[in-house]
């Protein structure tokens, strides 16, 4: 358990400090702070034992897709009351949490009830083609304040997310067996969020999923034909045309896309390409970091209320080939389309794949281009 300082995390002097230990069950997991990270306890785990998790796939044929399978995911934690939450810091021996007592900022572990595992093996026989769940699933806790949440951390936490979710996606390249690093997080019931305490998730993947690699395939071939990135293109025409644009930064951009599918989707970026969130410089991370704290508090400014969505980041492929064509960058889409009324994916949408959008996104930009937020 020794604490060992990377590079520097971000501009202005932050830097990442991390410290590697187990919990009582065989878990693994890191805590990452802006200083030395210092425990103050021994590390706990609400299980005693390890699950011993072995999620398999089953080819769909028609859709040519791996579907993961996890039936003991039905027992995990859902709703819990509010004087108990596995994501607390712990307290007491008697009561154990999922989090240490001590000086951290963000802390990563394995998820206890993955869709995914690295020690996934022998897939039972179906009627369709099977193999092991391979991969990595990892709870990812952005702060130990349980009332706080993602855009009201201070901008040097959110940067060393940024190089968290860098570290993590490094450590599962490195395995050799992962070829896809999805980091996400869901937020508000309305998305199906099961424990409110700020976190999010990270999905290792043994191949590139549909969504990803359709989204490659497409930069692929927009490459080819023009030596540019696809999304350097479209946050130049945004930007030039001064359309949808929710931030704009010295190196990054938050703006809603003219093909948005959601009223109030938005993607943020920086503005040169950067493949993976190793290769960002400091000063890029920095400004990534406001970017991303000014559309999450336009969210929760807009109705005055906290604001749900899902928050997905794109980025290169960990098959250790170049990637020019690939443009990292997070996606948020929200559920709602107005104040009282959610988006239901509906026959379109989930029977053909095509969505059907009831607003403009120029109009719906407009509004959160109208909230005023102040980040010191």
């Amino acid at each position: 358990m020794q604490d060992s300082k990377n590079k520097e995390a971000a501009g202005q002097g932050v830097e990442m400090h991390l410290l590697d230990v187990t919990k009582p069950d065989g878990r693994a997991m890191t805590l990452y702070g802006l200083s030395p990270v210092r425990l103050d306890g021994p590390v706990p785990s609400p299980f005693p034992d390890p699950l011993n998790a072995n999620p398999h796939l089953r080819w769909h044929p028609l859709r040519g897709e791996w579907i993961t399978y996890a039936a003991y995911r039905q027992g995990r934690t859902f709703m819990p009351p509010p004087e108990y939450n596995p994501l607390a810091v712990c307290i007491s021996p008697d009561n154990p949490t999922e989090l240490p007592a001590g000086d951290y900022a963000i802390a990563v572990f394995e998820n206890r009830f993955p869709s995914l595992s690295m020690e996934a093996h022998d897939p039972p026989q179906a009627l369709v083609e099977t193999a092991p769940g391979t991969g990595i699933c990892e709870v990812v806790v952005f702060t130990t304040d349980p009332k706080s949440s993602l855009g009201a951390l201070p901008l040097a936490q959110i940067e060393l997310l940024l190089s968290v979710w860098g570290d993590r996606t490094t450590r599962a390249a490195a395995t050799g067996k992962i070829q896809y690093v999805l980091p996400f997080e869901n937020r508000g019931a309305e998305v199906g969020v099961t424990l409110h305490h700020p976190h999010g998730q990270i999905y290792a993947y043994p191949f590139v999923p549909p969504v990803p690699a359709r989204m490659l395939a497409m930069q692929q071939q927009h490459y080819e034909k023009t030596r540019r990135a696809l999304l350097k293109d479209m946050i130049d025409s945004h930007l030039a045309a001064a359309t949808g644009i929710i931030y704009h930064g010295p190196h990054a951009v938050a703006f809603v896309p003219s093909c948005a599918r959601y009223p109030y989707e938005v993607w943020v970026s920086t503005i040169e390409p950067v493949a993976t969130f190793s290769e960002l410089s400091d000063a890029q991370r920095a400004d990534l970091a406001r970017a991303l704290k000014t559309v999450i508090l336009k969210y929760d400014g807009l109705w005055q209320r906290p604001f749900p969505y899902l928050m997905a980041w794109y980025g290169a492929p960990t098959d250790g080939k170049p990637h020019p064509e690939s443009f990292l960058h997070a996606e948020f889409f929200p559920p709602y389309r107005s104040r009282d009324r959610l988006k239901y994916l509906a026959g379109t949408e989930l029977g053909a794949g095509m969505f059907a959008m009831d607003v403009l996104p120029e109009e719906k930009a407009k509004e959160l281009q109208a909230v005023e937020v102040h980040i010191d």
